[in-house]
């Protein structure tokens, strides 16, 4: 279906389309999500970070919401990939043939940096902050005692925002073919877009410098990554534009 000739009606009907999709593959990534929540809480709870910290369940309900989120977060993950194949086939009838082929490209590199800020975080800054807090706890007297709910909504707070906020490199990439960004905007808007990640790089930390270093330093070398990328795509796209000229003048001669 070609979108630049779908009335609003269209677009929506087509939207609903791709949603029910995503729900049904959620609802199957759901199920799966179940029969992996408990060997993957194990495993968590039985981890070296975890280990000494004393996990208690505060109401009767904490072991019932921390399955569900845990099944929830697996589909989540699962889906991924078929949540962005889904957004580029909504807009991709709009593309032309050669950016159609490219921007599905960046599935599969998008989910790759999706997971490596999820291995980053968990293996990486999550430990780091854990230790943090142990020793802290233990120079003020404080006896830990962490409720299991409490403990994986924080992990979840480090490790996805993290896994999101790698897809920088792949969104300026793609706009940048889409011919949204340039890479002399983007340096142009360094300074906000560091003052940006230096923000949100403190709701996701604690308030103590070097958890907040430890994702500011990797955010700003991925803002600096996306430049070059961009650098790389913007090359592509005007030498795109150039032989769509050279083919239209040739075509207008004949």
């Amino acid at each position: 279906m070609d979108t630049r000739n779908m009335s609003v009606m269209d677009h929506i009907v087509e939207l609903r389309r791709r949603i029910v999709l995503l729900l049904v593959f959620f609802a199957v990534a759901f199920i799966a999500g179940f029969f992996l929540a408990t060997p993957l809480i194990t495993y968590l709870t039985n981890a070296p970070m975890a280990q000494g910290l004393p996990m208690n369940a505060f109401k009767m309900t904490d072991p019932f919401r921390v399955f569900m989120t845990f099944a929830t977060v697996i589909a989540l993950v699962f889906i991924f990939p078929v949540i962005l194949y889904q957004l580029w086939a909504f807009i991709s009838p709009g593309l032309h043939e050669n950016e159609r082929k490219v921007t599905l490209a960046y599935i599969p590199f998008a989910f790759i940096l999706f997971l490596g800020g999820l291995s980053f975080a968990y293996f990486v800054l999550f430990p780091f902050i854990i230790q943090f807090m142990g020793n802290l706890s233990a120079r003020l007297g404080i006896t830990e005692q962490y409720g299991i709910n409490e403990y994986f909504h924080f992990l979840f707070q480090i490790t996805i925002p993290m896994g999101i906020l790698f897809q920088l490199p792949v969104i300026v990439s793609f706009l940048t073919r889409l011919g949204l960004v340039t890479p002399s905007t983007l340096s142009k808007l360094r300074k906000y877009a560091y003052f940006v990640l230096l923000v949100i790089a403190g709701f996701i930390t604690p308030p103590d410098l070097m958890s907040h270093l430890m994702v500011t330093v990797p955010l700003l070398l991925l803002y600096e990554f996306s430049i070059w990328l961009s650098r790389i795509a913007y090359r592509k796209v005007l030498k795109a534009q150039k032989l769509q000229e050279e083919e239209l003048e040739r075509t207008e001669a004949q």
